[in-house]
């Protein structure tokens, strides 16, 4: 009778541990998102690895979705995340050109032999907290359903690809493009039924190069400054985001017309009949014009990023005169300040931001600032110089001191992407004060 029972007793036992540990699995599937562990992944380094077909299951560690609150040493202060330091990150980076076929030649400074690889072991850390790294299985919870358009010119598309390669360490995504166009292109993520897209317009609005040379050699180019470009407006409503950039076409010498043929004046056309009202003109009613298609659009309920104007880096001259980016780390905070050119364009964005931001607002829009100008002011050794082509090959633009090398310091962009769409969803409601002023400007 005791063996009898004893057996019974163990019976019972085996079917309340057999009943714990389903309730404990179906538990954990439920809840994953919140209960994940993000584990950085060490980046394949062999040069042996063979690319894999982006149709191919990625070849990755498995990447937790984890719900990264941002840590303050003082939970009362709000944190502003676009103050900080640049400080160094062992981990980094999370992919290499051997590991992402996304990577565009101009953007591949290792394949055209940059020796160094310190550029990519740096992070960004905010003054009163800490800002995650890029957890791509979170991201695609996130955006599960949705799609992200960028709109604007190819440094845009360089964070697009830097997106791409961040991703990679779980899916791939599949070329869906209606048309060959290189510059805009679209993807799917099957696996998560969202939709990336890059629509290239490097002025917004509509634009005509109507003198190939111009008085710089450069070109002679006619904007339309009240006439958002169709080429992204009429594709744009049923994005659930949108990342508007644009910076350094405005360099370029310019005929500014309204209402399709008044012209009412330049920058540098260096025409005496012609008024030159300075590329700040055009840049601000570029913008203004820019979020006004965006205010208007009756099927757009999406949220619109500003992505700010980013420095280039060039010294000892100009792009087209010798100069070149060969600083090899960051610049600290002390070391370097936002002024003269770079500071107008900047202000000119943030002027125009806010008010496109009080408008929106009306219409049930959200407006969010990626905030990069000053951080990557600091970036001067993240730039392709001359390792974004093969070595004596005739280019435009030889030492590349404008776009980023991938990896680089243009993966962080999509750090602060992240972030905020964290901090617009849900899963941010347990800490919503503590970085409140760093997604939007306050008007």
């Amino acid at each position: 009778m005791k063996r009898v029972s004893q057996e019974n007793r163990t019976s019972r036992i085996v079917t309340y541990v057999t009943l714990t540990l389903v309730f404990l699995s179906v538990t954990s599937l439920y809840y994953f998102p919140l209960f994940g562990t993000y584990i950085p992944i060490i980046p394949y380094r062999t040069s042996s690895l063979v690319l894999p077909s982006p149709s191919a299951p990625p070849p990755v560690d498995h990447v937790d979705v984890v719900d990264d609150p941002i840590e303050s040493a003082n939970a009362e202060q709000k944190c502003d995340l676009f103050k900080g330091e640049w400080v160094p990150n062992p981990n980094a980076p999370y992919y290499t050109n051997d590991t992402c076929w996304a990577i565009h030649d101009n953007q591949n400074c290792r394949k055209f032999g940059r020796p160094d690889e310190d550029f990519t072991k740096w992070r960004w850390k905010p003054n009163d907290c800490t800002l995650p790294t890029f957890n791509p299985a979170q991201f695609l919870e996130i955006v599960r359903g949705k799609s992200l358009a960028f709109v604007g010119d190819s440094v845009g598309r360089n964070q697009m690809q830097s997106l791409m390669c961040l991703l990679n360490r779980v899916t791939y995504a599949v070329d869906v493009s209606s048309s060959a166009d290189e510059k805009s292109r679209r993807w799917s993520y099957p696996s998560h039924n969202f939709t990336l897209a890059n629509f290239w317009s490097p002025y917004l609005v509509t634009a005509q190069e109507v003198d190939p040379k111009g008085p710089t050699l450069t070109g002679l180019f006619k904007l339309n400054l009240d006439e958002a470009d169709p080429s992204w407006t009429t594709r744009i409503e049923g994005f659930d985001y949108v990342i508007v950039s644009a910076g350094h076409w405005f360099f370029r010498p310019t005929l500014y017309y309204r209402n399709k043929d008044d012209l009412v004046g330049c920058h540098y056309c260096l025409d005496k009949n012609i008024e030159d009202l300075t590329m700040y003109y055009g840049y601000g009613m570029t913008f203004r014009t820019t979020f006004r298609a965006l205010n208007s659009l009756s099927n757009f309920k999406g949220t619109v990023f500003l992505r700010t104007f980013v420095p280039s880096h060039f010294e000892n001259g100009e792009w087209d005169k010798g100069g070149d980016c060969v600083r090899r780390e960051p610049f600290r905070s002390n070391e370097t300040r936002l002024d003269g050119f770079n500071l107008e364009l900047y202000m000119t964005q943030l002027k125009e931001f806010r008010d496109a931001e009080r408008a929106g607002r009306e219409r049930g829009l959200s407006y969010k600032l990626l905030d990069m100008t000053e951080m990557m002011l600091r970036r001067p050794d993240g730039h392709p110089s001359r390792y974004g082509h093969p070595p004596k090959a005739k280019v435009t633009l030889y030492n590349d001191c404008v776009h980023w090398c991938l990896p680089g310091p243009i993966d962080t962009w999509n750090d602060f992407l992240l972030h905020i769409l964290k901090m617009d969803g849900g899963r941010s409601r347990r800490f919503p004060q503590i970085i409140q002023n760093a997604t939007s400007i306050n008007s």
